[in-house]
């Protein structure tokens, strides 16, 4: 293959502005992009409850950003959670209970480290009159505290200064699974789940089954310094 002059100089500007990223052609777009982000919510909005439907989350999209991608859009992007474990798992106990029947919820482990993470905030104690939360993610096959933060705020600011340090000493995990409170729902959790390839997974409102492990840790972090009777 014979490569022209003109091309090489655009390849070598290219790689100058942005390295190797910069190299790798994009790919064609047949119509208008859909912004990262709003795939993103919709993904996380699927994970939260698998029963939901394209159309429902369509609806959801609209109601809060005022647009929203067509339902084939979702739908393609929705096949690709069929291999997720998790919502197999939760789409299969729905099948099985029907409308309105309690699921009945095995035993759960990883089957290796860094397989899954579980993260979780705690209300923690007063200090010098203000109040304090406990970021932590516990790995689940290994039951290892990876990463923890005390801050004054719940925030993405504290979440973020427990996660970082954890992805730079454990590396990343194949998935991380939270609640709803809204340091995880952020944008930003969101966005870099996305680009580090991390599967951010949300329980499902009102149903807290898979987070006793990291609920335990933070009950028993509590215990020495919560106040005598």
């Amino acid at each position: 293959m014979r490569v022209s002059r003109d091309t090489l100089d655009r390849w070598i500007r290219a790689w100058r502005r942005g390295g190797f990223d910069a190299l790798v052609p994009a790919p064609r777009q047949a119509g208008l992009r859909v912004p990262v982000e709003v795939i993103e919510m919709a993904i996380a909005l699927k994970r939260e409850n698998p029963a939901r439907t394209a159309t429902q989350v369509r609806r959801i999209l609209r109601a809060q950003l005022g647009w929203a991608p067509g339902e084939r859009t979702l739908q393609r992007h929705f096949a690709e959670l069929d291999t997720d474990p998790l919502i197999a798992a939760q789409l299969g106990a729905i099948a099985a209970g029907g409308p309105g029947a309690r699921a009945v919820f095995g035993r759960f482990e990883a089957n290796r480290p860094n397989e899954l993470w579980t993260g979780d905030a705690l209300h923690g104690p007063r200090v010098a009159g203000r109040k304090t939360y406990l970021f932590a993610f516990l790995d689940d096959h290994s039951r290892a505290i990876v990463g923890h933060r005390f801050g004054f705020a719940e925030d993405t600011v504290r979440l973020a200064a427990a996660l970082r340090p954890a992805l730079a000493s454990r590396g990343v995990p194949d998935g991380v699974y939270v609640d709803n409170g809204s340091a995880f729902v952020d944008a930003w959790l969101l966005r870099a789940c996305a680009k580090l390839g991390i599967r951010l997974i949300h329980s499902t409102p009102g149903r807290p089954q898979g987070r006793g492990k990291i609920e335990r840790f933070l009950c028993a972090t509590m215990r020495p310094v919560a106040s005598p009777a």
